[in-house]
This record gives C-alpha cells, structure tokens and sequence, in this order.
C-alpha cells in the first residue's frame, strides 16, 4: 500500500518514511543540492550525523568563508579526469552564486588573486543555505542521524532504503555529499568512499591536500627558530608546478599559502624548491654588491631584504666559511653558489600535518564513473556523488566552494 500525499511507504508491512531524494550530508554541496532539487518540487531529506550541519562553512575563511574566486577556470582544479569538471563549472558559475549572495544582500570583499570573502561572518553563508532551503517548503534536514546500511530495490519508486539511528528512509535518488576526510574533529570520515565502493565505484587513493609542510631533519629547528616569520617567495614542486604567494614559518614547518597550494601538487620523498627572492637576479644583484660594497659582508647585504633571524640562519646553512668575509674576498663561483641556494633553496619534507589541519581531500570517487552533467553514477541509476567525495579538487581561494556549488546544482536539476 503506498499513500504518497503523506510520504509513508508500507511493503510487507514494512513503515518506511519515503522521499523524493535523500542527501547523505549537510555541508556546502549537500545542502545546495537539497536547495536545487527542492525548488523543482522534489521532497528532500538531508541527513547527517553531525550536531549541525555546515560546520565546516562556519570555521572556511578564518570564519569569513571565501565563498567563491572571480577567476574560476577548469585548470584551477586537480583530478585524475581533468576535463570532468568543466561542464558543471560552466553551467553555474561564480556569478551565478555571487548573485544569489547579493540576493541575500551578504556584504562580501575581494581579497588579492579574486578572492571572495563576507565581510562579517561566515554563517551569512550556512543562513543563505538555510534560507533557499526554506523557500522550497521541500526540504527536511534531520541531524544526530547515523546511517548503518543502504540497501536497493528493483522498484523505480523508492530505489534505496536506509537504515538509521532515527529510523528506515525510503528514497528515489540517493546523494552522496559526504566530504572529505580533513579535519575529523568536523565530522569528516571516509562514509561517503566506502558507499561508492559498496556500489562498484573505484575510489582513487585519498591524501591531505592544502596543508602544511613538517620536517624531521636540520631543517624542522631552523622553522621552529623563525617560527611566525612570513614573507612572500616563490615554491616549486618537482613537476614544475610553481606558486608565488606567501610563506609562513611555524614550530612544526612550512605554512602560508604558497605552502598549501603547493601541497597539492607535492608526493611524499620529493622536495620543494624556494626562491627568496624572485623579484631579482640573485647572482647579478650579488656581483652588484661586491661592487658597490667590496668592505661589507654578505648578510649586512641581505638583511634588508629578508629578515635578519632568517639570513643568519641562511648563513648557517650555506655560507658558514664565508661569514665573517668582506665580499670583495668571496669568489664569483662561490657568489653564484650562494645565489642558487638563496633563488632555489631546495627542502625535503618529512611529510604534511595530515587530515588535522588539511582543507581538502585529494582523490576520492573515480569521475570516470560519474555523468559530468548531472554527477549520477553509472553503475547504480539514482546514485549521485558531489562536492569534495568526487576526485575533484580545487586550489586555495575559493575554487573548492565554487565546487561544491556547480557540482550540486549540476546533480540538483536531474535528482
């Protein structure tokens, strides 16, 4: 007997609660998604097993969410399938949700590189959520809810039956919105992996991504030394990759945003390269100042460049013999040695500070197993994977929201 005007569903004598569409996770994409789907009419459980939904959204951004980035482009995305992201970035953009944010009228600023930040507060951002949610008159979010199985029915009307702490759902299309694994203490699990794999998926190995850097060798007491000292150089992973933004020295390594973005692009055992001073010729500026200063030594040069902790330490490290020497008596050759260290100052870390501390998941559900226009699986019709489960992911400043945007209203206009 179904009584669909009530939403039960009895089989067997089985009381299930059923819906149109059940999203398994209240974070940026998922609730997004259940804002899309519920505008079409679709009726929308959003479960998830946290106290609250949209945790994450709250603590983005130093607690101002850098919600999106004016310069949104496919190649500021990493996955093994580079092409599988461009359709749902193209279909709702940046400005897409830029105009839904001044809808709400939420203040926002533009930091550098495009980045785009509220000017009060991150939860403006979870409200905006909520409110969309709301609008529909379609939409059910149910917290504290642990889920211990998904099965599948043969039947088009209610294709997955869940069994929770709060009871069995019944649904038509099943969301997987789950997230990543950084920052457990969020929430985050492999949930959302471990379904994929329960239905064929192949899920490409997961790591930390935009975190920072730790050292175990000489390396770890120099950043313990300068740690809180920041400044702006250029870092290169051993594929070329290259990022020129801020670094910051901390007690356990290497942070600051150049630091993150270039974590992503970092395998363990390889090393970075810094360059100090990319704004100049290292060995000509050099040659410049045996010229002009042929009585002076190498760090009096320096120090106005970079701190003075940091060229002693730089001192330490590469031109012990040569530091009580006037520059007039240091060697071209040895010169041009010294500006190689200090334009490619070459670290190996020991590894990154992991899920604790990292913004994203690197891998995750296999794209090549996902519709790129409505993100549903194609091994088991009505499944949908969104937001960082799926081996998309995004530099830092605002790309990996716009993600989780375009990625769920791709699935929302189909679920």
């Amino acid at each position: 007997m179904i009584k669909l005007d009530s939403y039960w569903l009895k089989i067997e004598s089985l009381a299930l609660n059923f819906t149109d569409v059940i999203i398994i996770g209240g974070g940026a994409s998922g609730l997004m998604c259940a804002a899309s789907a519920g505008q079409r009419g679709r009726k929308v459980l959003v479960l998830d097993s946290s106290n609250k939904v949209g945790k994450k959204i709250l603590m983005s951004g130093g607690g101002r969410c850098n919600f999106t980035n004016l310069f949104v482009e496919p190649s500021n995305y990493l996955s093994a399938n580079p092409h599988f992201c461009i359709s749902a970035l193209n279909r709702y953009t940046q400005w897409d949700f830029i105009a839904l944010v001044e809808k709400h009228r939420i203040p926002y600023h533009e930091r550098k590189h495009g980045q785009l930040f509220c000017n009060d507060s991150a939860k403006d951002i979870l409200t905006l959520l909520l409110a969309e949610c709301e609008r529909t008159q379609q939409v059910t979010i149910q917290t504290h809810c642990q889920i211990t199985q998904i099965s599948t029915n043969d039947d088009d009307l209610y294709r997955f039956v869940l069994t929770t702490s709060k009871g069995q759902f019944a649904c038509q299309s099943l969301v997987i919105a789950t997230g990543g694994l950084s920052i457990p203490t969020m929430g985050a699990s492999g949930f959302g992996y471990e379904v994929a794999k329960q239905f064929g998926h192949q899920v490409l190995p997961t790591r930390a991504g935009l975190v920072p850097f730790t050292f175990t060798d000489n390396i770890k007491a120099v950043t313990e030394r300068l740690s809180g000292l920041a400044l702006d150089v250029t870092m290169t992973a051993k594929d070329s990759t290259s990022f020129h933004e801020n670094l910051l020295f901390t007690h356990r390594g290497l942070s600051g945003p150049v630091a993150l973005q270039l974590s992503n692009y970092w395998q363990l055992g390889e090393t970075v390269a810094v360059n100090l001073l990319p704004q100049l010729d290292m060995g000509t500026w050099l040659k410049e100042q045996k010229q002009q200063h042929p009585k002076s030594l190498l760090r009096t040069q320096l120090i106005p460049l970079l701190s003075k902790n940091l060229v002693l330490e730089l001192q330490a490290l590469h031109w012990p013999n040569y530091a009580e020497t006037a520059l007039a008596e240091i060697p071209d050759s040895v010169l041009l040695t010294i500006a190689d260290a200090l334009q490619t100052w070459t670290l190996k870390p020991s590894g990154t500070e992991g899920y604790r501390t990292a913004e994203v998941t690197l891998g995750g559900v296999d794209t090549r197993e996902l519709s790129s226009k409505t993100m549903e699986s194609k091994k088991q019709k009505g499944l949908y994977f969104i937001g960082e489960v799926v081996d998309v992911t995004g530099w830092l400043g605002g790309f990996n929201f716009q993600w989780a945007w375009s990625s769920a209203v791709a699935a929302g206009e189909f679920v």
